[in-house]
């Protein structure tokens, strides 16, 4: 009788160290990650929603509401023709004013950004001033990435050059240009202005963590976009049609990212090499093919 009585005894006190456990872990995340928290619970905000995709701030009257999921939807246009199909449902969330975006999004600038979590959600935070196709766009080429590969291939593996190279491919803000060879060449000029003609280049490796890519002045924040969109423009036209599927498929079955990237670009490589301007970032790549 005492041996099953001490043995539940344990069991009680086991159970009560695994409550104040998640409960330090869930109070530790709130204090680092509010905005997720914010986010998760945005139902039970005063935000207004139809159908539990898209939420808006209670400031914006219901006549707005077709306007904005007009823009919303032909975001989502443009993210299906690039991927060849979109699968990621993230939670919009429109805010009305700065202060409701940065509950949401915990910055105060730009006029959207991308929430994803290691259990599979994401959430895209949108502020009615500024918001537009393009933003809209590159916002959800991110969740959209992060629904193929996985938070942690994503936290793990893809450099943040990659990211953000892929999300200008559907923005058009900096480069508005169709096709693949002409928006390479215009990415160039974009990187020769920004680099004062390739005297100050920001080598890919230094731009691969979050850290590296945004925490700078804003003028080399630019260069570290530019730099992203001159090297994945490129990658895209000499990995050909496929090379994006190809990269993700290889991610999914366990390759690095670095093999991945070299893999879809590998068979066409040397025969575009001879009919593009070098990629000043890759002038190493340059002479191994030569060799």
């Amino acid at each position: 009788m005492k041996t099953g009585q001490s043995s539940q005894h344990r069991y009680i006190r086991l159970g009560k160290l695994l409550i104040t456990g998640l409960a330090v872990i869930t109070a530790s995340l709130f204090f680092l990650y509010p905005q997720i928290f914010y986010c998760e619970l945005i139902r039970f905000s005063g935000f207004r929603s139809e159908k539990g995709q898209i939420y808006f701030s209670p400031e914006i009257k219901p006549v707005r509401y077709k306007k904005l999921k007009s823009i919303i939807g032909r975001s989502e246009a443009r993210v299906d023709s690039f991927f060849a199909g979109k699968k990621s449902k993230p939670v919009i969330i429109v805010c009305s004013n700065p202060q409701q975006y940065q509950k949401y999004c915990s910055s105060t600038e730009g006029a959207g950004c991308s929430l994803g979590t290691p259990w599979g959600n994401s959430f895209v935070i949108l502020n009615t001033q500024g918001m537009n196709v393009d933003v809209i766009s590159h916002e959800m080429s991110h969740t959209e990435l992060l629904e193929r590969l996985g938070w942690w291939t994503i936290a793990t593996e893809i450099p943040q050059w990659f990211n953000e190279g892929i999300a200008l491919m559907l923005d058009r803000r900096f480069v508005n240009n169709p096709d693949k060879i002409s928006r390479y060449f215009d990415y160039m000029d974009e990187w020769l202005y920004y680099t004062g003609g390739g005297q100050q280049i920001l080598e890919l490796r230094d731009i691969a963590s979050i850290k590296g890519f945004f925490n700078n002045n804003q003028k080399q924040v630019m260069l570290a976009y530019m730099s992203a969109g001159l090297e994945v423009s490129y990658w895209l036209i000499i990995s050909e049609k496929d090379g994006l599927q190809r990269l993700i498929s290889d991610l999914e079955r366990g390759k690095s990212f670095e093999e991945a990237y070299r893999n879809a670009e590998e068979k066409r490589r040397a025969y575009w090499f001879k009919k593009l301007p070098t990629n000043p970032l890759r002038f190493q790549d340059s002479k191994k093919i030569l060799e």
